[in-house]
């Protein structure tokens, strides 16, 4: 007998990181909220390492909780070891990462997930997409219940149609021991979807009794932890240490012998992995001239056995995983609580969605996560807190979208409805233009009056932040107003600091200088201030320069980022324009000329002929 379920504003389907973040931003703006899990012991599962952040995935965390998201403070409660990385470069490339107590990470989110008004969270596999005159209207479940929205958020994870290797054999699943989604791939088929697909791999997981550490170098946190919430200002957990160990001779020695029986070798495996994470038969194979690859063991939560030997995925078979780990030194009388293994799935080539991520075919459905090409749990999060953001506004016929020189998100989101995917998409640093504007320190200044404008960010932190930029103005007016003049006692003053002083200066100017460091010159100044106001005034203040030269790239930028193209236009119709290109831009249906510019293959004479087309049917005087 068919159960009718009841109806809802928004349906989430899969509640991994992607889907967490869509549940709650949906809800919290206001809309009554259905997730979807298969299993609900699972929801927020980190899949593969117990860490948080890393470069250039530490700016999308600090950027999802200036806008409202959870990842953040998720993080920030569960974390054990907390570290920013590059600090000896410069504040446009430096990321925060923090390892998490895996088992306190889900009952975190489980607990926000569960208490949160306008949400129900509950459990049931999706196998059927429900559509009616190309728009979502529902879904159905294994249980026979059928739920009704007019906007589905799709956060599918590695489990379309998952097979999951390790050596000769092979199972289906969407996680170990986890049933994966066969139904549901041919119900999106049915919807006119097209699959690829895509391969990814973890480690073992090694008991911690049967680790000889002292063989290791080991990796403390800092000291003065980096969190990722602005609203975080403590520990609340005790910390554990990282260890570095590496491969030898002997462990590739075992991986050229064994290659033949890897998946990934014999021809068994054809989705397409990530190749700035391969696994480590990968890593043997194509650099040859290495004589030692780095091993880094974490741990998994404080009352945990399990350590994760991050770099030494692999999908060999198990005996021969044991042979080449115990080949390591320290590692010598490793055993494995669980085996590494390979995982294929199906993906959608995301050039199908829109920069909202809503899909070109059906309205009201939206992709998230890995379903949409990308690899990482925070690319996931961020993309279903955009997904859930645009579904909630969509009703208002209102949309929301980061553009590049806004976010690592709008990087991203950007690259993969414009550009499409031939790997694994994770983000990184190089991958932004202007990423001296899209630092960590400053994610609250760019991003959190959006928002507080979504009503995802509460009054009371927005006014904390009105406060916090009131004496950044404030602090940085003082600099430029108070002179330094090189008497006697200031002098010897600085020389003990090795910084010489000869001239009158301001602070502002003397704080420029490289020696020069905000904590030498505050006490000339009447008024105290936050560490964080300090140290935003001093990055503002030192990269003045730098600054200022990319935002005149960013003006640059917009000129042609702010010409729309309209919707109805017909391609076919631009005199001069190569089918080629009319292909490609029906393809991608960039929404401006700056999004356009940015498809593979489009000229700048291809784009001079649309942006003059363009202004023709802005006018009134040219065909569509």
């Amino acid at each position: 007998m068919v159960q009718k379920e009841a109806c809802y504003d928004v349906i989430v389907i899969g509640a991994g990181h992607a889907g967490c973040e869509a549940a709650l931003a949906a809800s919290g703006m206001g809309a009554r909220t259905l997730l979807l899990t298969i299993y609900m012991e699972t929801i927020a599962q980190m899949s593969c390492n117990p860490a948080i952040g890393g470069l250039a995935k530490g700016n999308l965390v600090r950027d999802l909780d200036a806008l409202g998201g959870e990842m953040g403070k998720c993080i920030d409660h569960t974390g054990i070891q907390f570290r920013l990385l590059n600090t000896k470069k410069g504040p446009a490339v430096r990321s925060s990462r923090a390892q998490a107590d895996k088992a306190k990470y889900r009952e975190y989110m489980t607990e926000v997930l569960t208490k949160t008004p306008l949400l129900d969270v509950k459990q049931g596999a999706v196998t059927d997409i429900m559509t009616e005159e190309d728009s979502v209207s529902g879904v159905a479940t294994d249980f026979g219940q059928y739920f009704y929205s007019p906007r589905v958020i799709l956060c599918s994870g590695t489990f379309l149609n998952g097979l999951i290797h390790i050596g000769e054999r092979s199972y289906k699943a969407g996680r170990a021991n986890e049933f994966s989604s066969e139904q549901l791939v041919n119900s999106l088929k049915n919807c006119g979807f097209s699959f690829e697909r895509l391969k990814t791999g973890t480690p073992a997981r090694l008991h911690e009794d049967s680790i000889n550490f002292e063989r290791f170098d080991e990796q403390k946190g800092d000291s003065e932890p980096s969190f990722f919430s602005f609203e975080t200002d403590r520990l609340n957990l005790p910390q554990r240490s990282c260890y570095i160990a590496f491969t030898n001779d002997t462990t590739h020695q075992i991986i050229r012998e064994n290659m033949h029986r890897s998946p990934l070798y014999a021809g068994v495996i054809t989705g397409i992995g990530p190749r700035y994470c391969p696994s480590i038969e990968d890593k043997v194979k194509k650099f040859p001239e290495k004589t030692r690859h780095q091993i880094f063991l974490e741990p998994e939560g404080l009352h945990s056995k399990e350590y994760y030997a991050n770099g030494l995925s692999s999908s060999l078979p198990i005996d021969v995983q044991l042979k080449l780990y115990r080949s390591i030194d320290g590692l010598e009388r490793v055993e494995f609580t669980r085996p590494a293994y390979a995982i294929e799935y199906d993906f959608v080539q995301p050039t199908e969605l829109r920069r909202t991520l809503e899909t070109k075919k059906i309205k009201g459905l939206y992709f998230a996560g890995q379903i949409n090409g990308t690899t990482g749990y925070e690319e996931a999060a961020v993309q279903g807190y955009i997904a859930a953001v645009n579904a909630v506004l969509s009703y208002d016929n209102k949309e929301f979208v980061l553009n590049r020189d806004e976010s690592y998100i709008g990087v991203m989101i950007d690259d993969l409805v414009t550009k499409g995917v031939d790997e694994p998409y994770r983000v990184f640093h190089s991958r932004g233009e202007f990423r001296l504007l899209l630092r960590e320190d400053n994610a609250e200044y760019r991003l959190l009056e959006k928002g507080f404008d979504l009503g995802l960010v509460s009054k009371t932190r927005y006014e904390r932040f009105v406060n916090e930029k009131e004496q950044l103005n404030s602090l940085i007016n003082n600099l430029q107003n108070v002179t330094l003049k090189p008497d006697t006692k200031t002098k010897e003053l600085f020389l003990l600091k090795h910084i010489n002083l000869n001239n009158p200066v301001s602070l502002y100017d003397f704080l420029k200088r490289p020696e020069v460091k905000i904590s030498d010159i505050v006490d000339f100044l009447e008024k105290d201030y936050s560490e964080d106001v300090k140290k935003e005034a001093e990055i503002i203040i030192k990269y003045e320069g730098y600054i200022k030269k990319q935002q005149d790239e960013v003006n640059k930028y917009r000129k042609i980022e702010n010409v729309k193209i309209p919707h109805d236009i017909n391609y076919s119709n631009i005199k001069g324009l190569r089918a080629e290109y009319v292909e490609k831009l029906n393809k991608i249906r960039p929404t401006t000329l700056g999004q356009a510019s940015r498809i593979k293959g489009i000229t700048p004479s291809a784009l001079s002929l649309l942006h003059i087309h363009i202004e023709k049917m802005v006018r009134g005087n040219g065909p569509k």
